[in-house]
Formats: C-alpha cells, structure tokens, sequence
C-alpha cells in the first residue's frame, strides 16, 4: 500500500560538496545574511526515513529499501517520530572496545555493514546485540505538511518540536558558531565521526545536489604497493590498471616477522595513466605457480582453507569472498612488495583506510618494512556518549 505521505519515495538525499575549511559565517552585508549552521559529519548509512502510522520505509542514498536490515530502526521510529513525517538521517552504531579498558565509545562502520546479511535470523540477532541509532538532522514532511519548500531555519525548528533525544532517535547536534564547528572537527575524529558539513540557514531542500558543503579529515601514509586489479575496461590488447592494493606492515602479526595488512586501494587515475601503470609495474609482477607466489603476504586469498583462518585472525586478503564481492571478480594481479608511494586518507576504520585513498608520489627513499601502522596520526580521542547520551554502546 502506498504511504499516505506529502512526501513519497523516493527521494535522493541532498548532498554536500568538499571545501577544505570550515567556511565563515556571512559578514554584515552579505547578500545571504542567514549564513550557516554547522553539524558534525555523521559516518554511517544515510538514511530518508518514512513514516505513516504502523508503515515505515527506510530509503538508502540510491532509494533501495533498508527497512528489514534495521528492525529495531523501524521500531525506534515508530516510538519517538510522529505517525506521519519524512525525515533526514544517518544510522549509526556506537561500540566500546569490550577489550580497551580506557576506550570511548566511537562510531563502528565494520559494525553496521554486518547488516546488510541475506539471512533475517542474522539480522535480527545483530539487531538485538548491537542496536543502531537513528540520527535525524532535517524534516521534510509533518502531518499533511511538505517543508522541502520552506528554509533550512524553518525545518530546523520543526525538528526541535520533535524532542528526539534518544536513547535510539536522536537529533544531531549543531551550531552557529564557527569557532565551536572548528573544535568539532579537530575533536570528534576520535569518535569516529567524518569531519563537519556547514548548511545555509536560507536553502531549500534540494535532493541529490550538492547544495551543502562539507570539511572531511585529510592526511597523508606511506604504504606498501603488493599487487593491482584491472580496469573494467581492461583488455588483452590495452591492459589498464583499476586500483593499487595497499599494505601496511603490524608488528603484532606474523610468526618471525611483521605481517603485511591489506589496508585499502588507491584507484583515481587518467586512463593514459592506467596504461602506463601496467607497463611500468611490469617487473614486480610474481608469477603464479612459482615459490614466490606461494610466500607473497596475500597468495592465500583465494583458497577458504587460508582466508577464512587468516579473517579469524584480523587478517584482511584482498579478493577474499564476502557478502560485499556480489560475485564480483576480486582476482588481482600480485606484485612483490617492493615499492612504496605516499597516499592522501581522511580517517581508519579498524585496520583500513575507510575510503579510497589519493595516489600523491612514489617514496622510493622509503624501505617497506618501515610502513607500519605506527607513522598514523592518532586522533584526539572523544567520547561519543556526549553527542548521543543513553545510546547503546555509548556505555559498557
């Protein structure tokens, strides 16, 4: 049945563009005098969620259902949201470190994909042990009413009529005041979260642009190149290169030695560059079959008598299979892993770069087994229990 909403699905999410600093507030004569208001940068599933009485849908970014990988969302929503409304949000899902006596609860993305499981038993046993917030930073509809329309001041003041504080639904914090948005952002890294987005007070709704503008967490690594997957567009008789396989090296692994942890890709390349890469990566390439190949870091991706035992171990194989692979091909080319390049990252999620990272240089001054896991940036460690009080897993 159709929801009985102002606002149906689905709609794309309004989205933000990067700037490289958090941007002032307006100066006296402006053309927009309303200027900005600041929020942190949520890292999680962005979520439009719908409700019409005992009916809730739960959109992704690319309108995709989400409801049944998060029943305890629905049943959060049909708690604390009013019975007909459509908001903007991001599901989270806060942990302590059951093993870091000293830890802060902070943001778990490793977490919350464990939901998107085909099996609802799973699911619902997830849902149960590890419950996910709902943190709500926009409405779009209430009652019979669309606010898409209307500014972000006006939509604003109808989230605060909600009263979301928790334990499960929550309003996101914000301010106006630039100098507070920039201590959010050097501080609450440490929490998990992505950096701030800045928002005209005066804008409008506007579904998939980019009418906002967000400042994300960058610095730089030196890492390990071990090996590279093919473009889509590869062939024989052009070979281009997809995306470079990185690793760091854990001191804390390893019989007899530092183990090299697959740590993420670096993939942002020119075509001509993806073709001069294949060509001048030639001379790592180890040849399958050989000894070389059997004692290369990641030679037992393939085989689930090696790569299940190694995931058991907090070992990450590139091309493993999961539920993310879908089937895809995962093979890749290994290379020995002898050069080293320097790679821009906004923040780690566990063992790996949350995102792709930037190719910047070689370092060919570097040796490998220097790249450990110890020239990263540590952040300053925040406790996410102020942003979400009562959440779970903001507490042990």
């Amino acid at each position: 049945m159709p929801l009985d909403l102002p606002v149906t699905p689905p709609v794309k999410p309004m989205l933000a563009k990067s700037v490289p600093s958090v941007p002032d507030q307006p100066g006296p004569g402006a053309a927009s005098s309303s200027g900005y208001v600041y929020e942190p940068k949520w890292d999680g599933f962005r979520a439009i969620v719908y409700r019409d009485g005992e009916d809730v849908h739960i959109g992704s970014r690319t309108g995709k259902p989400m409801e049944r990988y998060f029943p305890d969302v629905v049943a959060a929503v049909r708690d604390a949201l009013p019975e007909r409304c459509v908001v903007d949000g991001e599901i989270v899902i806060a942990q302590v470190p059951a093993d870091d006596a000293g830890a802060r609860s902070h943001l778990n993305f490793e977490l919350l994909s464990q939901r998107i499981h085909p099996a609802e038993s799973r699911v619902n046993m997830l849902a149960e042990t590890t419950p996910a917030a709902l943190v709500v930073f926009d409405v779009l509809a209430v009652g019979d009413d669309s606010l898409m329309d209307r500014p972000l001041a006006d939509r604003l003041e109808a989230l605060d009529a909600l009263g979301l504080t928790g334990p499960l639904v929550f309003a996101t914090p914000r301010t106006r005041d630039t100098a507070v948005a920039n201590e959010w952002f050097e501080a609450f890294e440490g929490a998990g979260l992505d950096g701030v987005i800045a928002k005209p007070l005066d804008g409008v709704y506007e579904p998939n642009k980019r009418a906002m503008v967000k400042v994300k967490h960058a610095r730089t690594a030196d890492v390990v190149l071990a090996g590279y997957r093919l473009h889509k567009t590869s062939t024989p008789e052009r070979p281009l290169l997809g995306s470079l396989l990185l690793g760091l090296y854990d001191d804390d692994r390893g019989e007899g030695g530092a183990y090299l942890q697959f740590v993420g890709v670096s993939a942002s390349f020119s075509e001509a560059r993806r073709a001069e890469l294949v060509t001048e990566l030639a001379d790592l390439v180890v040849v399958p079959g050989t000894p070389e190949a059997d004692e290369h870091p990641w030679s037992g991706w393939a085989d689930p008598a090696k790569a299940l035992p190694a995931a058991e171990a907090g070992d990450r194989l590139p091309g493993a299979v999961s539920r993310w692979s879908g089937g895809k091909d995962l093979s890749f080319t290994p290379l020995r892993p002898e050069r080293v390049l320097e790679v821009g990252y906004d923040h780690m999620e566990g063992t790996r770069f949350r995102h792709t990272t930037q190719f910047k240089r070689w370092r060919p001054d570097r040796d490998p087994e220097s790249c450990t896991y110890e020239q990263l940036a540590e952040p300053v460690r925040f406790d996410l229990t102020e942003l979400l009080p009562g959440a779970p897993g903001t507490a042990r």
